[in-house]
C-alpha cells in the first residue's frame, strides 16, 4: 500500500491493520507528522502540532496492542482536536489573541475520552476566532485553506479540522457546532460532519460560544468512522449538567442493521429556497436517489422556521457576550479581538432580556414543528449549504438575482438544528463543475443518531463520492 493510499484509509480499515499488527502505530504517526510538516504550510490547518505527545501516544498504543490489550477501533489512530478544546499541558488558543498563551491544566471530557480510547493526538486545528464565524478567516493566525482549492475557505468555525481531514493529515477530528460549525466545513471540504443531539456529548472543557446552542461532535471521512468516534465521546458527564443520562448505543453495530423502511421528509419551507443552481441540482439529485433505494419521500411543513432566525441570533449574541464579559476579556481587551468578532459582541448590547427569554419560548414552538414532522418521517432532507466554498476574501455571494453575505448564506440552513437541538449530519453528495464538494444534510429525531447514521450510510454505499480526494496538494 502506498503512503498516499494509507493517508486516506477509513478508521475501520486502519483499525483492522493495527489490531492484526500489520501496521505500526509509531510508523503511521511518523508518516502523518511528515505529511503535516509538508502540507500544513499551504493549508494552515494546524495551529499547534504535538509531535512529541503524538509519538508518545503511538509508542504506548503499540506496546499495548503487541501485548494483546487492544482498546478498540481508535487505538493507535492519529486524530486532531479543534483548538477550543482543552488539552492538558498543550496550548489552547480558541483561535484568539486573548488566549494565545493559555495552557489548560486539565483535559476537556472529549479529549480525555479519546485518550482513553487510545487515540493519538497529532495537534490542535485552526478555527474562526472564538468559534464566532463560519469562514475560518482568522486575523491572528491566518486563514485555513480548502484542500480542494487553496484560494477558497474550508468553512468554519471548525475549518482547520475539516481541511486537515480532507487533506489526509489525520483520520478524524472533533469540532464544535453552534450554528453549523461542524456541518459547514464538512460540506465545503467533502467529508462527514455530525452534530449530535444537544446533551449527547459533553461540552465540558470546550471554550463556549453560546452554551445553550453549542454541541460537540465528530468530523470523519466516512459515516462508519463518525459512528466510531461518536461512540467514544458520547454519554453522561457529571462535569456537564446538560448531558443526558440516556445509554449510549453501539453506533457502529447499529449501522449493520439495514433500516426496514425509510421515510424521508422534504421541508416545504426554507431549506430548499435560494440555492446556487449547481448546489440545487446536485443536492436534489442526491435527495431523490433515496427513492431509488426504496425510500418514500413526502413533503412536510415547518411553519415557524422562517421566523426563527432572530430568536437564534438573540441567544447566540447574549450568551457570547455574557461569557466574554464574565471571563474578564471583553470589553477590557476589546482591541485584542478581530474586527468581526468584536462587532458581534458589540451588537449583543442591543439584545434585551425580554428578547432573550422570548427566544426560548419560540424554540419550543419550532421544536414542536420538527417533532410533528418526525412523527411521520425518519429524517428531513436539505442541502448542507446553499453555496460551494467561497473565495478567501469573498464577503458577498450572488444567488440568482439576489445578493447575500457569505456568513448569512452558510449559516442559513444549519442554524435551525442547533436552535432545536436535533441531531444533523452532513455527507458529501457530489461536486460542482469546478470540482468543489457539495453536502447533503439529514436532520433526525433527538437522541436517534443511530437511525440518522444508518440513513447516511445507505446513501454513502450507493454514492461513494467520499472516496474522491483533493488533487490540488
Amino acid at each position: 500500500m502506498s503512503a498516499s493510499d494509507l493517508n486516506f484509509l477509513s478508521i475501520e480499515s486502519l483499525a483492522a491493520l493495527l489490531r492484526r499488527r500489520k501496521l505500526s502505530p509509531v510508523e503511521l504517526t511518523r508518516s502523518l507528522l511528515d505529511r503535516v510538516a509538508c502540507l500544513n504550510p499551504k493549508l494552515n490547518a494546524f495551529l499547534t502540532v504535538t509531535a512529541d505527545r503524538a509519538l508518545a501516544d503511538a509508542r504506548r498504543a503499540e506496546k499495548e496492542i503487541l501485548a494483546g490489550r487492544w482498546r478498540g477501533p481508535l487505538h493507535g489512530v492519529p486524530i486532531s482536536l479543534k483548538d477550543n478544546i482543552w488539552t492538558r499541558g498543550i496550548r489552547t488558543t480558541a483561535g484568539s489573541k486573548v488566549l494565545a498563551d493559555f495552557v489548560p491544566d486539565r483535559d476537556a471530557t472529549v479529549a480525555r475520552r479519546l485518550r482513553r480510547a487510545g487515540a493519538v493526538l497529532l495537534g490542535k486545528t485552526n478555527m474562526h476566532e472564538f468559534a464566532y464565524g463560519v469562514t475560518n478567516a482568522n486575523p491572528h493566525y491566518g486563514p485555513a485553506r480548502n484542500p480542494w482549492d487553496l484560494a477558497r475557505i474550508p468553512g468554519g468555525s471548525s475549518g482547520g479540522s475539516a481541511a486537515a481531514l480532507a487533506a489526509g493529515l489525520c483520520f478524524a477530528s472533533i469540532g464544535s457546532d453552534t450554528g453549523g460549525s461542524i456541518r459547514i466545513p464538512a460540506a465545503l471540504c467533502g467529508i462527514v460532519g455530525l452534530k449530535p443531539t444537544f446533551g449527547r456529548v459533553s461540552c465540558y472543557g470546550v471554550i463556549p460560544l453560546a452554551r445553550s446552542l453549542d454541541q460537540t461532535g465528530p468530523l470523519a471521512r466516512t459515516v462508519a468512522d463518525a459512528a466510531i468516534v461518536l461512540r467514544a465521546i458520547a454519554g453522561r458527564d457529571p462535569l456537564d449538567p446538560t448531558t443526558s443520562a440516556r445509554p449510549v448505543p453501539d453506533y457502529l453495530q447499529a449501522l449493520r442493521r439495514k433500516p426496514a423502511r425509510v421515510r424521508l421528509g422534504w421541508p416545504r419551507e426554507y431549506f430548499w429556497e435560494m440555492l446556487d443552481p449547481e448546489v440545487r441540482r446536485i443536492a436534489e439529485s442526491a435527495a431523490h436517489s433515496f427513492a431509488d433505494l426504496g425510500a418514500t419521500i413526502e413533503e412536510v411543513s415547518l411553519p415557524h422556521l422562517r421566523a426563527s432566525e432572530d430568536s437564534s441570533t438573540h441567544i447566540a449574541l447574549a450568551e457570547a457576550r455574557q461569557f466574554h464579559e464574565s471571563s474578564g476579556w471583553y470589553p477590557a481587551r476589546a482591541a485584542d479581538y478581530g474586527e468581526d468578532v468584536r462587532k458581534r459582541l458589540e451588537l449583543a448590547s442591543d439584545v434585551r432580556a425580554v428578547d432573550y427569554l422570548a427566544a426560548f419560548a419560540f424554540r419550543k414552538l419550532l421544536s414542536a414543528d420538527f417533532d410533528a414532522a418526525f412523527s411521520r418521517v425518519d429524517a428531513l432532507l436539505a442541502p448542507s449549504t446553499p453555496i460551494p466554498a467561497p473565495l478567501l476574501d469573498e464577503k458577498l455571494v450572488s444567488i440568482g438575482a439576489q445578493e447575500e453575505s457569505v456568513r448569512s448564506a452558510l449559516l442559513r440552513l444549519n442554524r435551525p438544528a442547533n436552535f432545536t437541538g436535533h441531531p444533523a449530519v452532513s455527507i458529501p453528495c457530489g461536486f460542482t463543475s469546478s470540482g468543489l464538494p457539495v453536502g447533503l444534510q439529514l436532520i433526525g429525531r433527538s437522541f436517534d443518531e443511530q437511525a440518522l447514521l444508518r440513513l447516511a450510510l445507505l446513501f454513502e454505499q450507493s454514492n461513494p463520492v467520499h472516496s474522491r480526494h483533493p488533487s490540488s496538494l
